[in-house]
């Protein structure tokens, strides 16, 4: 059966990207890529004569038919996402097209802007004794989310949470993370195009989102970590875990009564 491969790019740095996803790259006869947001150093080294297609310009059933084409051709066919393709990666909608069309997908997984992100701002999301749950999610724009998943309900367990696709709708997560009960206070870290040579970061707080991102004029391709797991001074606090107290023991060590 033929086969395209879905491969994950990272959040931009071309190093941020998995061998595997790499060497498929330089393996490619024609690779397709989103060029809105994939860095095009990843593909300085596609081979001699390999085609490498921008798709910001394409309609889905174009792109899909392109790969369709290319891959009964005897061609082997490469599509790179940013970040990692499960999440917001507008996979699905081709997959089901590839299917239809009798070829096989092989998805590569990537690293997320959103653990680029948290790296960048040098946080751990969870916590313990403070926050052991990461919700990732968006705010609701031109594209709508279901009934159960509307952000004040999430809000209100009051974890850490990641918001993509929401730079530009920051009025609206102050107002639902406030409605649910958030200390206007509570630590908010952006972080613009994380990983990529102009990345920026922005620290605020939920009553000050809007506006600090406003002043730093970040309103697109970012990503919004928000909760106490972000607080700045997070290190000054005795949060520890299990794994590496000295009391505590796993199938490695014998702990030690203090």
């Amino acid at each position: 059966m033929d086969k395209i491969y879905i491969v994950g790019a990272g959040p931009g740095d071309e190093e941020l990207i998995t061998v595997k996803g790499q060497r498929l790259i330089q393996e490619a006869d024609v690779v397709l890529f989103a060029d809105s947001l994939v860095n095009e150093k990843l593909f300085t080294q596609v081979k001699e004569g390999a085609e490498v297609l921008k798709t910001s310009g394409m309609v889905l059933e174009e792109m899909v038919q392109i790969m369709v084409d290319y891959v009964r051709a005897g061609k082997k066919v490469v599509r790179v996402h940013t970040g990692d393709p499960a999440m917001y990666g507008a996979i699905m909608e081709q997959m089901v097209l590839l299917k239809e069309a009798g070829v096989e997908i092989e998805i590569i997984p990537g690293v997320s802007s959103v653990f680029a992100a948290a790296a960048a701002v040098g946080s751990e999301l969870t916590i313990p004794d403070l926050t052991q749950t990461v919700i990732l999610t968006r705010a609701e724009g031109r594209t709508p989310v279901p009934e159960k998943e509307k952000l004040r309900s999430l809000a209100e367990h009051q974890c850490t949470m990641a918001f993509f696709l929401s730079a530009t709708l920051t009025k609206k997560v102050v107002k639902e993370l406030i409605d649910a009960g958030w200390s206007e206070d509570t630590p908010v870290a952006v972080v613009y195009k994380a990983s990529w040579p102009d990345q920026k970061i922005v620290r605020t707080t939920v009553k000050n989102l809007d506006e600090d991102m406003k002043k730093a004029g970040v309103r697109k391709q970012a990503m919004i970590l928000a909760g106490w797991a972000l607080d700045p001074e997070i290190y000054k606090k005795e949060y520890r875990s299990k794994l590496y107290d000295k009391t505590f023991t796993h199938g490695f060590r014998k702990g030690v009564k203090e």
